[in-house]
């Protein structure tokens, strides 16, 4: 017998939201493959089996909340064929349902008046801090709903089996009037230290309608807090874009020869994002406040570079997992990594921890043939990096006795997006002009 029970997600993570069991009671279970899946504020992560055996019984069912090591299912490692299937628990008798109320009756009279609407009950006063203590809330909606005195009572939730989620709480707060970040989906968001803007009235707003052919999809949960995310980045951020032109052919000439290795050899493709992430990890050394964070009315220079690189989930999502200590790897390490990252982001193997404490972040468009893309830059951080299509361009080209010509290289551009609370324009430029010099000039076979 052997006792399957919530695992340690993350180092801020206490308890999660068991959203499917891929197994039912009296199946076999092998090893390292699915069990069940946990969604927490951060991530949603399949938890492997700790070893094979026949499920035996599930205390725990879809969509309830449970804390870090309590007890989720009971699975016989013997791997009997025929395990026992244990009773399901009884459940309480059902109360029964208040009788109805008839409808007041106005009074007989000569001539019956038109009744009146009922006018609307006025909404209820804010609760005091700990009005949502003993109920199943995350930490984080717990602290915002205690923080902004709100009554949970009030508030309509949109998780699974009707449990409040951050954005049902984020949009009665935004309703109010209140300002208050949602965490970023890769960072902790740190909240500026400035007024709450006018309240602008909304345009009115026609109901959407639907023809006999459309198809409706509602938002997942990924897509819904990258939005609350954004969102709150751009009203935080003064957000500028600085774009450089960069020639690639000192990459090509290193690249091109291995790429059949490569991929014998490890099975991925050897792109231009390990060579572009090497190349701004080294610029990030020489501008310190670009590996930076903004806090409580100060920029935080980190030490470290923990690069964060966006990954597409089969376009359903977006998740931008960390590179730990980047600034202590070589090109081979990074590609490896990043191969890794997002294979496991594609596969819902990623843990809380790997998708914060990021001090950078490249957003990889380039793969699509894209022109110039502007990011939205991932809180607190202070800027992201895109790459753009490579393509075959014509540029000018001289010889060691100034004579020039015309030569077709690759060519494709790299866009910053930036928080101009941070520094100035001229030290945008200074930086993108780094990283431009090291992607034309490095000898980048030294690498391998």
């Amino acid at each position: 017998m052997a006792d399957i029970v919530m695992p340690q997600l993350g180092e801020s993570v206490t308890e999660g939201t068991i959203t499917r069991w891929f197994k039912s009671v009296g199946e076999e279970v092998t090893e390292d493959e699915p069990l069940f899946e946990v969604s927490t504020d951060k991530v949603d992560t399949e938890v492997p089996a700790p070893s094979s055996g026949v499920l035996l019984e599930i205390l725990v069912e879809e969509g309830d909340v449970v804390e870090v090591g309590e007890l989720l299912a009971r699975m016989d490692r013997e791997g009997v064929t025929a395990a026992p299937v244990a009773e399901a628990a009884p459940q309480p008798e059902p109360q029964p349902e208040p009788a109805p109320q008839p409808e007041p009756t106005p009074e007989p009279g000569p001539a019956q008046a038109p009744v009146a609407e009922p006018i609307p009950a006025p909404t209820p006063a804010p609760a005091p801090a700990g009005a949502t203590t003993g109920l199943l809330l995350s930490p984080l909606v717990r602290k915002l709903i205690d923080e902004n005195g709100l009554d949970p009572a009030s508030i309509t939730g949109t998780g699974v089996g009707g449990r409040i989620t951050r954005g049902d709480v984020l949009s009665v707060i935004d309703g109010r009037g209140g300002q208050v970040p949602p965490a970023a989906t890769a960072a902790a968001a740190v909240a500026p230290d400035a007024a709450p803007a006018a309240k602008v009235a909304a345009p009115a707003v026609q109901p959407m309608t639907h023809g006999s052919g459309d198809r409706v999809e509602g938002l997942n949960r990924i897509r819904k807090v990258t939005g609350d995310a954004m969102l709150y980045s751009k009203s935080t951020s003064p957000h500028v874009i600085s774009v450089v032109r960069v020639d690639y052919s000192a990459i090509e000439r290193a690249r091109l020869p291995r790429r059949a290795a490569f991929k014998a050899e490890t099975g991925s493709s050897l792109t231009y994002l390990p060579f572009i992430t090497r190349a701004v990890v080294d610029a990030l050394r020489e501008f310190p406040h670009m590996n930076a964070s903004v806090g409580d009315g100060e920029v935080v220079l980190h030490n470290d570079v923990h690069m964060a690189v966006a990954v597409d989930l089969n376009y359903e999502g977006l998740l931008a997992p960390v590179i730990r200590e980047a600034h202590a790897m070589r090109l081979r390490a990074i590609a490896d990594e990043i191969h890794d990252l997002a294979d496991r982001a594609r596969n819902r193997r990623l843990g809380p921890d790997e998708l914060s404490g990021g001090t950078f972040t490249i957003s990889n468009s380039g793969a699509y043939g894209s022109f110039m893309v502007a990011p939205i830059i991932n809180q607190p951080q202070v800027a992201i990096l895109s790459t753009d299509g490579v393509s075959r361009t014509p540029v000018a080209v001289s010889d060691d006795f100034g004579d020039e010509a015309i030569a077709i290289h690759p060519v494709g551009n790299l866009t910053l997006s930036w928080d101009h609370r941070a520094f100035d324009g001229a030290y945008a430029a200074a930086f993108m002009s780094r990283v431009r010099q090291i992607v034309e000039t490095r000898d980048w076979d030294s690498e391998f």
